[in-house]
């Protein structure tokens, strides 16, 4: 059995919000998987998880014999480097270098706002040369998922689809995201579900084979599953410092971990069987991913390991003998607290949130709306399903004081994303907001300090 409670505890006491959670040993047998209002076959973003898919894509090239890991990258984007002379280093980059995150630059080339991220990796000097440092690269993966689809003439999914995808299972609806510049965002933008993932790591711990046939090249997933650079420069914890193969991730206990912003983590370890995969959003949280990704190393692989060693036959916990839903983060909630609150109050700080609210809330929720066009429904009972804009999203919400409103939504589907939004009236009849936005692309006006009034 694997107690859940530790890690459930401690997640919702840092503000992460977890998603989904599947711990498998052996064959495939399954000795933990929980979610609370999500399944395990929801898409949701999973960040740069993407880079270990845009690798595989890459190895099954060199397989057939279309690339080779040691040609320069400029040699299959001639057009970015005519007119403009490479830098000496980017001339000695090579796919290997890429994948290894030891290329030439000191960090991701391009702005997340920005266009022209396919360029960019041609167009910013370079800092050192290949080979040399290990510097974690978002627009690397991004050219290598270019690379992929200039060689196929198809998207990096399509190419995946009939050699990977379909014979695991995978989700006809697994996608990527694009960049500005149409290319699949190979480093970040893997829409799939957790149960894809868990498919996916599977396929890893078994070597590449599935039902007998061979899917991933045995001398590639060697390589991406071996040493190919060292990361101990990095300052995000030791699970990041240990070791990095091919857009893998090597912890120092063995295995090795995919790893996306907000905790999207899938780990395996072939030896003994172990696969574990949890989704959430640790945004919220100061270095929230660190934390998650350490609770989730000590409170799921460790007693996974454990299970194996003991023999166990690894069947499933019995009812009631560990968590089997996941606590949604939820502000504190006294309904003696609430003020009953309604009608449209006017912006009294000029260029700081939106001009003005709607509101019409009381002690068991309501809904809060905005001049800038959003609408957040609550329900202080409990965590509420929903959709904020386009995205599907869970809110919580609560009196936490006499007059305050503490409101708590996250996304999930395309765009991964916190808000924590805290009403406050005063006695001089004016409401205090403090908002705080938390997400890559999140809309920076999500973030600001207002005052309203009647």
């Amino acid at each position: 059995m694997i107690d859940l409670h530790p890690l459930v505890e401690r997640a919702v006491a840092h503000d992460i919000a977890l998603h989904t959670l599947d711990v498998r040993v052996g064959d495939d047998r399954r000795v933990a998987a929980v979610a609370p209002t999500r399944g395990h076959d929801v898409p949701q973003r999973m960040f740069s998880v993407s880079k270990t898919v845009t690798g595989l894509a890459v190895g099954l090239l060199a397989a057939e014999g279309r690339l080779s890991l040691d040609d320069p990258v400029v040699r299959h984007f001639p057009d970015l480097v005519a007119g403009h002379p490479p830098h000496p280093w980017l001339e000695a980059t090579t796919l290997r270098h890429m994948l290894a995150m030891v290329g030439p630059h000191r960090s991701t080339t391009y702005k997340v706002r920005g266009g022209g991220w396919l360029e960019s990796y041609f167009r910013v000097e370079p800092t050192h040369p290949p080979g040399t440092l290990f510097t974690y690269d978002t627009s690397a993966s991004y050219t290598l998922a270019a690379l992929v689809e200039r060689t196929t003439g198809g998207t990096l999914a399509d190419y995946l689809r009939p050699r990977v995808l379909d014979p695991l299972g995978i989700s006809p609806g697994l996608r990527f995201l694009p960049g500005p510049d149409g290319f699949s965002h190979g480093g970040s933008g893997l829409i799939g579900t957790p149960d894809d993932l868990t498919r996916l790591a599977r396929l890893l711990n078994d070597g590449g084979v599935h039902d007998g046939a061979r899917l991933l090249p045995a001398e590639y997933l060697a390589a991406a599953t071996s040493p190919q650079s060292d990361p101990a420069m990095q300052t995000w914890g030791g699970p990041f410092r240990a070791a990095y193969g091919f857009q893998l991730w090597l912890p120092p206990a063995g295995g090795w971990l995919m790893f996306g912003m907000g905790g999207q983590i899938v780990y395996g370890d072939p030896e003994p069987g172990v696969t574990v995969v949890v989704t959430a959003d640790s945004q919220a949280a100061a270095s929230g991913d660190q934390k998650l990704l350490d609770l989730v190393l000590d409170h799921l692989v460790g007693p996974a390991r454990e299970l194996v060693r003991a023999g166990g036959e690894a069947a499933a916990p019995p009812a009631g003998a560990a968590v089997t839903t996941l606590t949604w983060p939820t502000p504190r909630h006294d309904a003696a607290h609430a003020r009953p609150l309604a009608g449209t109050w006017a912006g009294r700080t000029p260029g700081s949130g939106p001009a003005d609210l709607t509101l019409d809330v009381d002690a068991a929720g309501g809904t809060i709306a905005s001049s800038d066009g959003w609408s957040i429904a609550l329900d202080t009972t409990g965590p509420l399903t929903t959709r904020i804009g386009e995205e599907p999203a869970v809110v919580t919400a609560g009196w936490s004081a006499p007059g305050t409103l503490d409101v708590r939504a996250g996304t999930h589907g395309d765009e991964l994303a916190t808000l924590r939004l805290r009403l406050a009236l005063a006695d001089d009849g004016a409401l205090a907001v403090q908002s705080q936005g938390f997400g890559e692309t999140l809309d920076p006006r999500w973030t600001f300090h207002a005052a309203y009034s009647r």
